[in-house]
């Protein structure tokens, strides 16, 4: 076996997301992950409670991008305009050279209803963390609740965009345009006819 080395557990996702990939889910253990980089299965579980994880591992980053955005508004930004900002932060968080892996996290994931459910999970508490935050701002419910739901959905719409075949916009313009989408909708305002 190999001696420990830097980066383990970054080895061990890119190693179980290309087994996931190609050989599946369910049909790849924890062992064969930690084998296929040199590694003891006793290693990936000091590292991943679970498989999952390997996919999951970082939840507390992907909320944290989101945060700092709301942490950049002004104390009397409007909570549309605190939306914005966690959007932007939030972008930053997926330049476009990490497309490729998303795209292929993303069709693990959606082969698998377990990992659909995780994934549902996670946007969950995310709206949870935000909510949380906009009421620190201020910002009462159900408002709060609100501007954190629009935040996930506006992401989670912008996301999917993002990672199609032949998409090359960042997800920072993306994001933009299905926020102006959201805000021409609740505005009164008759949709362009697309």
């Amino acid at each position: 076996m190999v001696r420990w080395e830097p980066g383990t557990p970054e080895r061990l996702q890119r190693a179980a997301l290309e087994l996931f990939a190609t050989r599946g889910f369910e049909e790849t253990t924890a062992a064969e992950i930690a084998q296929s980089v040199g590694l003891t299965e006793r290693t990936f579980f000091r590292h991943f409670s679970d498989k999952r994880e390997a996919l999951f591992h970082g939840q507390e980053r992907f909320a944290q991008a989101f945060l700092a955005g709301m942490e950049t508004a002004p104390p009397d930004a409007s909570a549309i305009e605190v939306v914005a900002c966690a959007l932007e932060t939030a972008s930053a968080f997926f330049p476009d050279e990490r497309r490729p892996h998303s795209r292929t996290r993303q069709s693990v994931i959606d082969r698998n209803p377990a990992l659909q459910e995780r994934e549902l999970h996670k946007m969950a508490t995310l709206a949870t963390t935000l909510a949380g935050a906009f009421r620190a701002r201020g910002v009462g419910d159900p408002a709060a609740s609100l501007a954190a739901q629009t935040v996930t959905a506006v992401f989670g719409i912008a996301f999917t965009q993002w990672i199609r075949d032949g998409e090359d916009r960042p997800l920072a313009d993306i994001a933009d345009d299905v926020l102006a989408e959201l805000r021409t909708l609740t505005s009164g305002s008759p949709a362009p006819a697309g």
